[in-house]
């Protein structure tokens, strides 16, 4: 059931993959199908707890074609707000659960004329979906995925290797990233996801083999961390909140009850930019420009900050 771009869903199977990663599998509530999600797409799961809510953004897992079903890949992260560890230790099949409508903000390039995926960890999942689809339309294409030796085997059973264009590098086997770019055809586009450091050391790699922007393509998928507890004073709300040290601005605002705009909930998209009217933001997005964050009149409330004791918003 779909209600204001909210699909009301339950979960229908959870698959143990490894020690830290697990499938969560959601179908729609009363029967149907699920909106197409193109690959690439994530979406924002609300997870209700006795005490706290969470709205984390997966990465869908799932092809296209799969309607009846939704499915993601969470690693339980040791310095997670919680979202991971209520997922892999309180939800075991059968709970009722909130997802949106799935986002595409990492599409594939359709008119590239080759694919390199390069992906470090729990980064691999939104080229799961990439993968049966660049396959089906015939496109050239490999894939990197960049792991620990332990979780080199279970990336390899995840992604199969049919066809000898998937590569699984674990730690005593990593080529240098020149070495995947260089002499690549005119038109190959380039896309990664994983750790910051990676994702950096791929655009710049890229970049000096002479990638146009335009064919680099990234996804952050990581999570806000904490810092020091502000306050923020919302001008249009007439409300003054206090954002904990754990806490997100974005999730200060959502429990007192202000409506404030998401997607990704990462700093990737830049819809929940709002105003800054006084106070100094600390940027931890992917959106801004230099320019944007000097200036610092605006701020990304899914994963910025204040580096001021408090901040005023246009909200």
């Amino acid at each position: 059931m779909i209600v204001e771009g909210k699909l009301s869903a339950r979960v229908v199977g959870v698959d143990t993959i490894s020690p830290t990663l697990k499938r969560f599998r959601f179908a729609p509530q009363g029967g149907g199908q699920f909106p197409t999600a193109a690959p690439g797409a994530h979406i924002l799961v609300t997870l209700r707890g006795p005490d706290r809510v969470w709205k984390n953004s997966y990465s869908l897992v799932t092809t296209p074609e799969q309607r009846d079903q939704y499915a993601i890949i969470v690693r339980r992260a040791d310095a997670s707000r919680g979202g991971s560890h209520f997922l892999h230790d309180v939800i075991t099949g059968g709970e009722a659960v909130e997802l949106s409508a799935p986002a595409s903000l990492f599409p594939i390039a359709s008119l590239a004329r080759k694919h390199i995926l390069i992906s470090g960890g729990i980064g691999l999942t939104p080229f799961l979906s990439y993968v049966p689809v660049l396959r089906s339309r015939k496109a050239t294409f490999e894939l990197h995925q960049f792991c620990s030796e332990g979780e080199a085997g279970v990336f390899r059973d995840l992604l199969g290797n049919e066809d000898g264009r998937i590569h699984v590098h674990g730690s005593t086997s990593r080529p240098a990233l020149d070495q995947i770019l260089a002499d690549q055809p005119l038109g190959t586009h380039v896309y990664t996801c994983g750790p910051d450091r990676l994702m950096e050391g791929v655009a710049q790699t890229a970049r000096r083999l002479g990638f146009p922007e335009n064919a680099i393509h990234q996804e952050s998928f990581g999570a806000a961390t904490g810092g020091q507890p502000f306050v923020v004073r919302l001008t249009r709300s007439r409300k003054t909140i206090e954002v904990g040290e754990t806490q997100t601005l974005l999730e200060a605002l959502e429990a007192a009850g202000v409506e404030a705009p998401c997607l990704c909930r990462g700093g990737a998209c830049g819809v929940c930019l709002v105003p800054v009217v006084d106070g100094e933001p600390e940027h931890r997005d992917h959106v801004l420009s230099d320019a944007e964050r000097a200036e610092g009149r605006i701020i990304a409330t899914c994963v910025s900050r204040a580096k001021s004791a408090s901040l005023v918003l246009d909200l």
